[in-house]
This record gives structure tokens, sequence and C-alpha cells, in this order.
């Protein structure tokens, strides 16, 4: 049996849902199952306002849009993320300037930002990898100081918390993502969160095509106009009712997940203990949410060489990103500030294995084929 990546999983209720807003007669975006999920995301997440999108993506050009980015600003980044995170900025025509990761967690360092500030910076931007939160309070103190917005990627992160506090609502504004690989799913999807409330009207005329449509919803105004600056997006009714099919379930998905995650670290411990490779780091104060289990290996030809092992059993193993200031966009619209060495080096050396529910009954076959790989004998529990 071949064990994919990724496998989506479905809660049950996804088609019923959407047979409802089929039947509410109410398709496009913004009807019930928008608001519900609205509604579930500002109660557990903490944030002021929530809005759907049609992906992570949109919600992040919407921070910039609402961040009001003039062409030459700038916009501090790790490299070590997906191309969205510099892409929403870039395309209001800021530069996005890289600074390299963590060892530990493979977040952007907060010890190098604050060198990486000039006069035309404007905001940074913390990426949560893996659903382990970055130093928000830190990241927060140098914003403060320096005038800066701080805007969290929060795509892998639902759920996480940072000292007792949501990721997502430790920052002015947030995105988060319902993309089919991430924990709780609409296809494609996302929402942006608002923390400040400078934000909360403009956000939504911006998600309005520019009008004040959502006023008029409430009975605020008797028509609605154009304002301002905006785009389509909103997902459709659709997308909301089998995201709320989700959220209905999202404890229960998070804590199947957190199971097979300590199986996977359990498991691999004696590997770390003899050198064969690295477990990830989940500092004692964050609390992820099991949106990925990865391994660092000892450099390229050993990670090249676990993905082979795992393809030749059938196993779908794959490495993350390529860093973004080495790529043709990168070099061209962004500039790197001091080395990127922990970057490039994670970049070579990390391999994500499958991680999704349902996988548990073959998770003693990967682990064995990772043993294998590493030329060890796997343990007796093997899961």
């Amino acid at each position: 049996m071949r064990i994919p990546f990724n496998k989506p999983y479905m809660t049950g209720r996804e088609l019923e849902y959407i047979a409802q807003a089929h039947a509410n007669k109410h398709l496009a975006g913004n009807g019930i199952f928008t608001r519900r999920c609205q509604d579930w995301l500002q109660q557990r997440l903490g944030c002021r306002k929530a809005l759907l999108t049609h992906s992570c993506t949109a919600a992040l050009e919407m921070a910039a849009l609402l961040a009001d980015f003039q062409a030459g600003d700038e916009v501090i980044l790790p490299s070590f993320t997906f191309v969205s995170t510099a892409n929403a900025f870039v395309l209001r025509g800021a530069v996005p300037v890289f600074v390299d990761v963590r060892p530990d967690t493979l977040n952007l360092d907060e010890t190098l930002v604050e060198a990486a500030i000039t006069p035309r910076t404007r905001a940074i931007v913390a990426v949560h990898y893996a659903g382990v939160p970055a130093e928000m309070d830190a990241l927060r103190d140098i914003a403060d100081r320096h005038g800066l917005l701080l805007i969290e990627d929060a795509a892998q992160a639902v759920l996480s918390q940072y000292r007792g506090r949501p990721a997502g609502s430790l920052s002015h504004l947030a995105a988060v993502s319902f993309h089919e690989t991430k924990n709780v799913i609409s296809g494609e999807g996302g929402a942006l969160l608002i923390n400040d409330p400078r934000f909360l009207t403009r956000a939504e005329i911006l998600w309005e095509k520019g009008t004040n449509r959502t006023a008029l919803l409430r009975g605020e105004v008797d028509k609605y106009t154009w304002i301002d600056i905006g785009s389509s997006f909103l997902p459709s009714e659709l997308i909301a009712a089998f995201l709320w099919a989700q959220l209905e379930q999202a404890d229960d998905i998070l804590a199947q997940r957190l199971h097979i995650w300590e199986t996977y670290h359990k498991a691999f411990a004696p590997l770390e203990n003899q050198g064969a490779i690295r477990r990830p780091i989940i500092p004692p104060h964050c609390c992820h949410n099991a949106h990925m289990y990865y391994l660092l290996l000892d450099g390229l030809s050993a990670r090249t060489r676990l993905i082979e092992q795992l393809k030749s059993q059938d196993i779908s193993a794959v490495f993350h990103y390529v860093p973004l200031h080495s790529a043709p966009a990168g070099r061209r619209y962004g500039r790197a500030h001091g080395p990127m060495s922990i970057t490039d080096r994670t970049s070579d050396s990390l391999v994500r294995l499958p991680l999704w529910l349902g996988i548990e009954t073959v998770l003693p076959r990967i682990i064995a084929s990772v043993y294998q790989s590493c030329h060890a004998v796997s343990p007796p529990l093997a899961a």
C-alpha cells in the first residue's frame, strides 16, 4: 500500500452542510456559515475580528493593503517560508529583507531582527513554522520600540499557543490557512485575523471589494458604495460550509494529530541519541498543533538517501522550502541581511514525514524505513 504524504481528512458532515448552504439559496460569501466560522475563530483564537478569505495568501495580501506599503518600503521576514509571505508585500512595492532563522524552532531569529531595521522598515512578519510559535514577546517589543507593524503568518498554527495565548492573537494582524495540507481544511481557504482596532473598519471594506456592503448588511447604511481599494477576498458559502464541519471537530483533530506526532517523536529519540537525526524542538512556553513532523539529517546527501529509501517502499516524504533569498524572485525583489547559514543548512537537511488522520496503522512501517535508511536497528516498539 502506498503511503501518501498527506490525506485530506473528512469529518463526515461536510456534504451535509454544503447541502444546507444550497438549500439556503445563498452560495456567495458572507452568509450563515461564513459568520459561524468567523465567530468560532474570534472566540478560539482571541482576535478582535476574523474575516474568512479564499486563501491564506489573500489574507496576507489584505494585511499588506492595510499596512499601506509604499514602493521601496521594507518588510523583515524569514527566508525559510512559503512564497506568499513575501509576495503579498512585493505586490505593494515593498522590499522583503530576509533574516536568518533560529537553529532550534526554525522560526525568525528575533536576536537578528533589530540590526536589519532601516528608516524604510514598516513591518516585521513572524512565521510560526510547523505550528510552533515564534518568539512573539521579543518581536512585539522590537516592533513597538521602532513603531513597526507586527504581522503573524500563522498559516500552520491554528490552535497553537505561545505563553498561553493563541497564535494569531499576538500581533497587529495575522493570517491563517485552511489549505488541504493544514490541520483544519476547506480545500483552499484562509482568514485574516485583526487584533488592532485601527484596522477593523477598513479591513471589512477591503474584504468586500472596496465597498461598505458589510455595513449595509448590519443595517448601518441604507445603500452601499465604493469607498476604498479592495478585491474579492471572500470565499463562497460552500467553502465556509465545508470549513464549519471541520471547525466543529477541531479539538478532536488536534488531539489525534498530537498523538501521531508524539508517536513519531518517541520512536526517533534513539536515533537522535545516536546523532543520526535531530528531532523538532518545542520550547516549554509553546504549545504546538502537530501540523507536521520533520527530521533534520546530516546534510543534503543524507536527506536525499532517506527520501529515496522511503520512496522505494512506497512512502512519500518530502523536503520543504527553497530559501526565498536564493530564489530568482527573492534576488530580484528582496535582499538578505547577514549570513543565512541556518536557513541554507535547514533547507538542505529537512525532511517531512507523512502525518494525517488514519495513518496510525502504518506508522511502524514508516519508522522502520527511517531506521533502515540511517543504518540503525528499529526499536522494538517502532511506533
